[in-house]
């Protein structure tokens, strides 16, 4: 899996593409561990993921966990309608930010 990232407004915005599924899970994880040492502000667009399983959630819900405890921000946005029926199915979806855009998430975690 191949993970893009650049920042926008003070926000680390991290592009992962292919499915996010127990085979790929770890290199999304290892994309987050590094992101989260450099910032405390990340947007996940999910734009390129057209599949996400409970091994990507796992990864999803780390990423939230370690910035709520520093006081940072995260936020997803491009979530495919296959990928938001994962997060609504799960529950997700009610304690994470789910944007629309990367503009409408970096406004959420500024």
């Amino acid at each position: 899996m191949n993970v893009e990232s650049e920042t926008i407004d003070g926000a680390l915005i991290l592009v992962p593409s292919g499915r996010v599924d127990s085979n790929s899970a770890g290199d999304l994880e290892s994309a987050v561990r590094d992101a989260l040492e450099a910032s405390d502000k990340i947007v996940l667009d999910l734009a390129k993921v057209p599949y996400i399983s409970s091994a990507g959630l796992r990864v999803v819900l780390l990423c939230a966990k370690e910035l709520k405890a520093k006081n940072g921000g995260f936020a997803l946005c491009g979530l495919s309608e296959n990928v938001m029926d994962v997060f609504q199915l799960s529950g997700f979806s009610n304690i994470l930010e789910i944007a629309d855009d990367r503009a409408a998430a970096i406004s959420a975690i500024s």
